[in-house]
């Protein structure tokens, strides 16, 4: 009987003095950057461009085209550009391109119906890229 005690004391003694210490929860590390010209993990929304620095765009990057109309709002290029008889919108950051021009850019997923508040319209369908090539350039 004397055991069963002291058994029972040591494993209540162990459950209350052990149970005192606290764990600390797990701590998360902070979201890795962004390589240059990627989105960063898990960005929603917000700024397409956040995190993005204009880099060099190489020829034969992915699309090329002729530039129908452009416009600067906001910090960035918008330009409509021709390809193979088929228009698709671009926006880089501010970029200095003339309607006319012959440019490349990276192909990337286009955003869909994209409000631009500061030209305070919708393109039904837009692709962001981290840069232009100008052709010749």
């Amino acid at each position: 009987m004397k055991k069963q005690i002291v058994v029972v004391l040591a494993v209540v003694a162990l459950a209350a003095f052990g149970c005192n210490k606290k764990q600390e929860a797990p701590k998360a590390e902070a979201p890795a950057a962004a390589p240059a010209g990627q989105a960063a993990p898990g960005a929603q929304g917000g700024n397409p461009h956040a995190g993005i620095q204009k880099i060099e765009i190489p020829a034969g990057a992915g699309h090329k085209g002729k530039v129908v109309e452009t416009m600067n709002s906001g910090g960035y290029t918008y330009a409509l550009v021709e390809e193979n008889g088929q228009k698709l919108w671009v926006a880089v950051m501010e970029t200095k391109v003339e309607k006319g021009a012959l440019v490349e850019f990276p192909d990337s997923p286009p955003m869909v119906n994209f409000q631009s508040k500061t030209l305070n319209r919708t393109f039904d369908k837009i692709i962001f890229a981290p840069g232009l090539r100008i052709a010749g350039k």
